[in-house]
């Protein structure tokens, strides 16, 4: 395994303040402290830096194929098979420019208006944002907020009815950090079955799980489900790469994959996947298991120190996360309200956080906020220290 530290030395902080945005370093004052999109503060692996050198040394950045280099997809349809025991075949497969793509390309393939689509709330607002893009309506299906729970599966069977085309599955759950067991994913895909729905399985953060839990993908369980299931990931979380917007759709159903390609208008240029993205995210999957293998272990370190700090700040409270680098604590018993908090914690603190705000989670996200602990340890200690003296002199 090549030797590689994730520890405050390895960060590059004057970097971070000129290229890191969405409200991170290069957004913010400076001194504030982000903990805020989740996006790591670690530089990516070697191995992907070298394939980028590689390939720029020649010089030549033309036109890929519409539909991705075969040498991408083959990476990730081998990924797929050899750690997720899902078996696609590399055309069925369609990179795309992020994942954030790939669930707009996947609304706008399968939904028309008048459609309705299952969310849930919690979860990140891009599902909702891409469903109604697509002329469709977002019913929510409201989630536990402890990740040990199961979904109440009689609830989202009273939410399914004519009009109702699609369930989308954030696993793990963004911001909860659920990781779904196979049992509850075959309890979903038996009613998705059932119903006749799709499943739109964002998995972008399927490498981020913590022992003793284990990442299953739904389409995974079998060929029935396989048929009805499209898969989106990409590689912004797991391998710091959110700058190049690299990521796929894909799926077995050969009629559902030839409505994604078409949705995706790469047929006319309009849109496609970069080449050195490409490039990029196949070193990811090829070279970089061990590199991925000390980052989850770093994140489950830094996951446990968290929340261990979190028990000493008045007022917040947290579940363990069992996926993901976020926590969300409820902030209620400070008796401020999520956007309130987040502006006293960035004006005192100099923390900066995101706001459990309905418009990014749902309506369960009030009384909450979102702390993504993807940097050091001398970093984290440093910012909750500051968030306990603002809490602890309010």
């Amino acid at each position: 395994m090549e030797s590689f530290s994730f520890s405050n030395e390895s960060i590059n902080y004057s970097i971070l303040r000129e290229r890191a945005f969405n409200l991170r370093w290069a957004s913010l004052p400076k001194g504030v402290i982000p903990l805020t999109a989740a996006d790591p503060d670690f530089p990516c692996a070697p191995a992907i830096s070298e394939a980028i050198t590689r390939f720029a040394k020649d010089r030549y950045f033309s036109y890929v194929p519409a539909e991705g280099y075969a040498f991408f997809r083959e990476a990730i349809s081998d990924f797929h098979a050899s750690k997720r025991g899902l078996h696609i075949q590399p055309d069925k497969i369609l990179p795309v420019d992020s994942a954030a793509f790939g669930i707009q390309v996947a609304c706008k393939a399968t939904l028309k208006p008048g459609d309705e689509a299952i969310v849930f709330d919690p979860v990140d607002f891009l599902f909702k944002y891409c469903i109604e893009q697509s002329g469709a309506t977002a019913r929510a299906l409201q989630i536990p907020l402890d990740p040990s729970s199961p979904i109440d599966i009689p609830l989202l069977e009273s939410l399914i009815g004519p009009r109702t085309k699609m369930l989308c599955l954030c696993n793990p759950v963004n911001p909860t950090g659920k990781v779904f067991t196979p049992s509850e994913l075959q309890t979903i895909a038996e009613v998705a079955i059932q119903h006749n729905l799709i499943v739109l399985s964002d998995e972008i953060w399927s490498d981020i799980v913590f022992t003793p839990h284990r990442y299953t993908s739904i389409a995974s369980l079998g060929p029935e489900i396989s048929d009805h299931t499209i898969t989106v990931s990409g590689y912004s979380k797991s391998y710091s790469l959110a700058g190049l917007r690299v990521g796929f759709v894909m799926s077995s159903n050969p009629t559902l994959f030839n409505k994604l390609v078409q949705a995706s208008l790469h047929g006319s240029t309009v849109h496609g996947c970069n080449a050195v993205g490409q490039v990029a995210a196949t070193a990811a999957l090829r070279e970089c298991e061990d590199w991925l293998e000390g980052f989850v272990s770093h994140l489950q370190s830094m996951r446990d120190l968290s929340l261990q700090e979190i028990k000493t700040i008045p007022g917040f409270e947290c579940h363990e996360p069992q996926g993901c680098y976020l926590l969300f604590c409820n902030i209620e018993k400070t008796g401020k309200d999520s956007a309130t908090l987040q502006q006293f914690l960035l004006e005192n603190a100099k923390v900066a956080v995101v706001p459990g705000l309905p418009r990014w989670f749902g309506e369960q996200a009030a009384g909450h906020i979102r702390i993504c602990f993807s940097t050091s340890e001398f970093l984290l200690r440093e910012a909750f220290s500051r968030i306990r003296q603002a809490m602890t002199n309010l």
